[in-house]
């Protein structure tokens, strides 16, 4: 009896087929018309076709830095393309700090380094980036898996870890403290990171994401993502099991019509809430804005003085990443620059990394 073949993946052999002849056939027209670009509209037209919105071309070398490119994963079936970017700086005994940075839905990490801008930060911070990059065929849209049975979210999960440990690997100097910060779903599944692996991170943010742990079939993702359905805190302390998370910042802009910003606060309160029994927590509120960039409203949670959770609420902006790139789809230049922002909360925290009791 012959192996049954998996839908999903039939589905994508025949889309990619179809999207290989689809961009034969617009090369060999420009070739036949005189046109020079007839490769470069061939090569953007496969692009589209694989789910990015913004197609965008690979990171540029940088003065200070360089980019790697790899694959890594849990095996020949669970595999993951990878960009890393690491600074002049650092060594096997003082190594860099190293952040996880997962795109969004329709982008690979081409259009997200180009939207974050995340090789010029880096390198001015003195910290690495990491980006795995979703493939296909595991989510025909390119989104990181954050929702769905446990067994699917935490395949997911493992193979971003395996990644990060495969980086370190090949690259000892950026074996320093671990982030994860995300986009969209990006954000969701860097939240799920660091409730499935809190001591790894040292802390960790979401961009415009639903809350973690708040669904299991796309309806429950749809309600999660419109702010009608929260994670289950109970549930999650008892994955948990005594483990403390990290830090949480959040990012997101009150016009988000795709993902509520009551998303946000969903995250927020779920870690204030899991949080030990006669923890003292000091909240406060402030505007801040900067020139003509977006104002922001920025609500602290501190432990003894140190930042536990932090969100950042941009007024005005839609789902889209703060202070991203002109150009480029999910990205608004007006913003106040959300890597900035997160990073300096990661790094305040680096400085404090013992726990409060």
């Amino acid at each position: 009896m012959g192996r049954r073949k998996s839908p999903l993946l039939s589905a994508f052999f025949k889309m990619t087929r179809a999207g290989m002849r689809q961009s034969a056939r617009i090369g060999k027209a420009a070739a036949q018309q005189g046109i020079a670009s007839g490769n470069k509209l061939a090569k953007d037209a496969g692009r589209m076709l694989h789910a990015v919105a913004t197609p965008t071309d690979a990171p540029q070398a940088v003065t200070g830095g360089r980019w790697y490119e790899g694959r890594w994963g849990l095996g020949p079936l669970a595999m993951r393309r990878y960009r890393l970017f690491i600074p002049t700086g650092g060594s096997i005994r003082k190594p860099l700090p190293l952040l996880l940075l997962l795109h969004g839905c329709a982008q690979d990490t081409a259009a997200f380094a180009a939207v974050t801008r995340a090789a010029a930060t880096a390198k001015s911070r003195g910290f690495a980036v990491l980006m795995p990059e979703q493939a296909q065929e595991a989510n025909p849209q390119r989104c990181w898996n954050w929702f769905g049975s446990d067994a699917r979210v935490s395949i997911e999960t493992e193979i971003l870890m395996a990644i990060v440990d495969h980086a370190v690997a090949e690259h000892p100097r950026v074996a320093g403290p671990l982030f994860a910060l995300g986009l969209s779903a990006g954000g969701s599944m860097a939240l799920t990171l660091a409730l499935n692996h809190p001591e790894r991170f040292t802390a960790v943010g979401s961009h415009s994401g639903a809350a973690p742990h708040s669904a299991r079939t796309p309806l429950q993702a749809g309600q999660a993502m419109r702010g009608r359905r929260s994670p289950n805190a109970e549930a999650v302390a008892q994955q948990l099991a005594g483990r403390r998370l990290p830090p949480l910042v959040l990012i997101h802009g009150d016009l988000d019509a795709v993902v509520s910003f009551e998303s946000a606060r969903a995250s927020a309160e779920l870690w204030l809430e899991l949080l030990p029994d006669g923890v003292a927590v000091r909240e406060s509120v402030g505007e801040v804005q900067r020139g003509t960039r977006r104002k922001l409203t920025r609500s602290d949670w501190k432990i003894g003085g140190r930042p536990w959770v932090r969100l950042l609420r941009v007024h005005g902006m839609s789902h889209a990443w703060s202070g991203g790139a002109a150009g480029q789809a999910f990205s608004d230049p007006t913003g106040p620059d959300a890597l900035r922002l997160a990073w300096q909360f990661f790094a305040a925290n680096m400085k404090q990394a013992a726990p409060a009791r």
